[in-house]
């Protein structure tokens, strides 16, 4: 049963609407606090209500703290499940003056680690002698009391410090670095503590300190288990049903040694994942609880015709239900003895009148998320399912709420929609009829024949561009009398985005049109993304296929840093970033790592504010070490070159005449030009980078060859390890 009555929604809709209109006054004086609704779908009893608290910024700073806000809250609704279930969340932020700028016990504060007084007491955990502290706490009496400020009913606690230094922690509150680069990947990853329940995947218990052996009882954590493959499958146990799958966070779903602080004995879904790896999404295993424990907060029929009287015969019966933003629910209604009643539409009202049910009879509605986020029967059964029943009495006038129109719920109109989104109206409910919806494209009626709430935007084919979709509430017993209009702008325009690299050694683009860059030692990218409406644009990349990942710049330096590859990753505090080898960007101080010597492909796409998703382009990248050169050719070199032993290294250097590279020794030409034949057998290194052979190239049982944006004969035989 909904946990409100029906007039009290449309009361309730209202004062949203007004507070959402309303102009907001900033409180100056320390301590005190402004309520702003930043997204209201619906009644706090029935929605995924959570509250963001801001500590540490002055009356004078409150302008940065929205600026956090934006970028937390766009980086979330870019995540699955946030990103598909955005319209069951009700969002306020509570803008809390401060008294001095930034929170107790810093470890990176300018002014170095101290006190600091702010109403909510936010601290780095372990005192201000812990260089590495990175666990933010706060006092839990003083943030409930600002929460409920903003409403007494809320599911989540999200809590921004105003702090540029990596750290959050997980529980009854999460709590959040605002300026840090990794701050709005901290955000998500706390969320799967204190909504998901979900585990550290982690295998340390402290930075830098490798974890033990586990040693206990299978966990209790969905997301660790000692069993092998064949035991999850045959006793249908954990993740058996999506193993073998690319996982979401890059690889497959498989069984990966390490988790819950340990880093052996105990095994986890994926490789990559929110819970070990910042950046990565949730893989399908924390994917399907989050979006469980998302739906348990939501209540799928948050409003009905009562169900606590007999209705009649002739009576109209209705439901509101959820509206996720990419996807609808299925409704089947049934009458007395489990009859299906036609409902191939997914109509939110039943005209009882055309049935023929008579006294005594049930109807009930079933209300299905058929999300393919789901795949556990009892999940879904659970908490993605919700119904509704009806005893039909004797006949009696419907009880009418009178010719009074209205939208009592309905999408946000307050920002653009994307252009895949499912656009919802729900409106009142007169009880002895059904109100007609008007869906108007552009100025151009569509057709709704079957009287729909929702209107599919992805269904329309839209061209690129903004569009203008209007919905229109009108009684169907004075169809020309008062109506009412909502109206939304729809953002169909992909957001776009660029990168800059480092200077390559040399670039070409191969036959697809793919640019292709070469590259020693280490490179950086910086990802620009953009996009014609307002609002932060998530960039993302991916490396090789092995999973989107969000770029936030650097994790130790200013915004807009650019990201830095190397071929094992740079170590900062202890965990480590840009990692080029086979183990991702991410993986642990101690985990052995082959460098990521080769060729790399890497993919880049962009997110906006309305959810739509850039096409992805891409580029390629040779990496290769910079040689040890034991020889250095420049200029011209006339006749035969002999290479015997150790590295030689043509810079820009022009041979006159055949080079022969001899067993174990290395080649390395850089913009150089042999004018001759080339001859390497079984050779250490081969490398040719923007360089031309003009006579006939045989390289065999040779270890690395390297032949990039080089002219060479069409006969040429690089061997089997060719690389660019």
């Amino acid at each position: 049963m909904s946990r409100r009555k029906r007039g009290i929604l449309a009361i309730t809709s209202l004062v949203f609407m007004l507070v959402l209109a309303a102009p907001s006054v900033q409180a100056q004086e320390v301590g005190s606090a402004t309520v702003v609704p930043i997204q209201i779908t619906g009644d706090p009893e029935t929605r995924f209500t959570m509250v963001v608290l801001g500590d540490g910024y002055t009356a004078g700073e409150m302008d940065r703290f929205r600026d956090h806000l934006d970028k937390h809250l766009n980086v979330l609704w870019s995540i699955e499940p946030f990103r598909s279930y955005r319209s069951y969340f009700n969002v306020y932020a509570v803008e809390v003056v401060s008294g001095e700028s930034g929170i107790t016990c810093d470890p990176d504060d300018p002014a170095g680690p101290q006190e600091r007084e702010t109403p909510l007491g936010m601290h780095f955990r372990g005192g201000c002698e812990d260089p590495n502290a990175r666990g933010i706490l706060l006092t839990q009496e003083a943030a409930d009391r600002y929460a409920s400020m903003a409403t007494p009913h809320y599911d989540q606690l999200l809590v921004i410090a105003n702090t540029d230094t990596y750290g959050g922690i997980g529980g009854r509150v999460a709590t959040t670095s605002g300026g840090n680069a990794l701050g709005p990947l901290i955000t998500p990853h706390e969320l799967g503590h204190s909504l998901g329940r979900l585990q550290d995947e982690y295998t340390y218990s402290a930075r830098g300190v490798r974890g033990g052996h586990y040693d206990g009882d299978e966990p209790r954590s969905l997301q660790h288990t000692l069993l092998t493959l064949e035991e999850m499958v045959a006793g249908q146990r954990k993740w058996w049903r999506w193993l073998g799958e690319e996982s979401e966070s890059g690889g497959i779903i498989a069984r990966y040694e390490g988790g819950m602080t340990n880093v052996s004995g105990v095994w986890r879904p994926s490789r990559h994942s929110m819970m070990i790896s910042l950046g990565y999404y949730f893989d399908q295993i924390s994917r399907e609880r989050m979006t469980e424990r998302i739906s348990a907060h939501t209540e799928l029929i948050p409003a009905s015709t009562p169900t606590d009287r007999p209705v009649a015969p002739t009576d109209v019966l209705w439901i509101e239900t959820a509206n996720p933003v990419y996807h609808e629910l299925d409704l089947s209604w049934r009458i007395s003895g489990g009859r299906a009643l036609p409902n191939a539409e997914n109509l939110r009202h039943l005209e009882l009148a055309e049935l023929g049910v008579r006294p005594g009879d049930t109807i009930t509605v079933t209300v299905v998320d058929p999300t393919e986020f789901v795949r556990d029967p009892i999940m879904r059964e659970q908490s993605l399912t919700g119904t509704r029943s009806w005893v039909v009495g004797s006949p009696a006038p419907a009880e009418s709420a009178g010719p009074s129109l209205d939208f009592v719920a309905h999408t946000q109109t307050e920002r653009p929609v994307g252009g895949m989104d499912v656009v919802y109206v729900e409106t009142a409910q007169p009880g002895d009829r059904v109100l007609d919806v008007t869906w108007e494209l552009n100025g151009q009626v569509v057709p709704n024949p079957l009287n729909r709430r929702t209107f599919h935007l992805g269904r329309q084919q839209l061209p690129v561009g903004t569009h203008t979709l209007r919905a229109t509430v009108t009684d169907p017993v004075d169809p020309t009398g008062e109506a009412r209009t909502l109206s939304w702008t729809v953002d169909n325009v992909s957001p776009t985005v660029r990168y800059t690299l480092s200077e390559p050694v040399s670039s070409i683009t191969d036959a697809d049109g793919t640019p292709h860059y070469f590259m020693r030692d280490e490179f950086t990218m910086r990802l620009d993304a953009d996009d014609d409406q307002p609002g932060y644009v998530v960039a993302e990349f991916r490396v090789n296929g092995q999973g989107w990942h969000h770029y936030y710049g650097w994790p130790d330096a200013p915004p807009g840093t650019p990201y830095r590859f190397t071929p094992s990753g740079t170590n900062i505090k202890e965990l480590i970033y840009g990692s080029l080898s086979i183990e991702g960007l991410s993986p642990q101080p101690w985990e052995a790592r082959e460098p990521g010597w080769g060729t790399h492909t890497i993919e880049y796409r962009a997110i906006d504010a309305a959810g739509n998703t850039g096409a992805a382009g891409q580029f390629w990248v040779t990496f290769r070490p910079t040689p040890a050169c034991d020889a250095v050719l420049t200029g011209r070199h006339r006749g035969e070159l002999r290479v015997d032993t150790g590295v030689t290294c043509l810079q820009g250097a022009t041979v006159a005449g055949p080079v022969t590279v001899r067993p174990g020794a290395s080649l390395i030409a850089n913009d150089a030009t042999i004018n001759g034949a080339l001859t390497a057998d079984g050779a250490d290194t081969i490398e040719l980078v923007g360089s031309r052979v003009t006579g006939q190239v045989r390289i065999t049982g040779t270890d690395t060859v390297v032949a990039f944006g080089s002219s060479l004969p069409d006969d040429a035989v690089l061997g089997e390890e060719a690389d660019g």
